[in-house]
């Protein structure tokens, strides 16, 4: 029974995991993965689709959950923290105390590296999933996505949770 108990906090603690940014040894904030990837979500996609989608709780889920690869969850981790470092480089501040065009830019700034380019890819990624997916999931409120796209949904729907 405790083995089982201290694997589900190991699986859980990401979500109490601090990324410490740094530079020339001064910390310049404390910020969980989380809290900056729901900034991000709201900077690459409508707000009101983030909202409406639920996205946030959706990224939460992707880092609880078994069948997500341990190598995923550390890379969306360790993007934000790079994200981080690139607007401490460029601004001298973290990517969450930026003003709205200072985060775009810094994202342009890291859409042009190999892992800025492929972090935001799955960033939206993981949105799409949200904005599109099943509401059983408790994403896509209302069939809110759907509505927004127009779309018929096939059957037979989902009768419980794969993730």
């Amino acid at each position: 029974m405790k083995i089982k108990s201290r694997r589900t906090f190991f699986k859980t603690t990401f979500l109490s995991t601090l990324v410490m940014v740094t530079a020339n040894n001064t910390l310049f904030a404390s910020i969980t993965p989380l809290q900056t990837l729901a900034v991000v979500q709201k900077d690459l996609f409508p707000k009101e689709m983030i909202t409406q989608a639920n996205a946030y709780a959706y990224v939460s889920l992707v880092f609880k959950h078994s069948r997500v690869s341990a190598q995923d969850k550390q890379f969306l981790r360790n993007g934000t923290k790079w994200l981080h470092e690139e607007a401490v480089a460029k601004y001298n501040k973290v990517y969450t105390n930026l003003s709205p065009q200072e985060r775009q830019d810094t994202l342009k700034s890291i859409a042009n590296t190999s892992w800025g380019e492929t972090w935001i890819k799955t960033v939206l990624s993981y949105i799409m999933e949200a904005v599109l997916g099943d509401p059983l999931y408790g994403v896509n409120k209302d069939e809110f996505g759907w509505k927004w796209l127009n779309h018929k949904t096939g059957s037979p729907r989902p009768k419980e949770m794969y993730l």
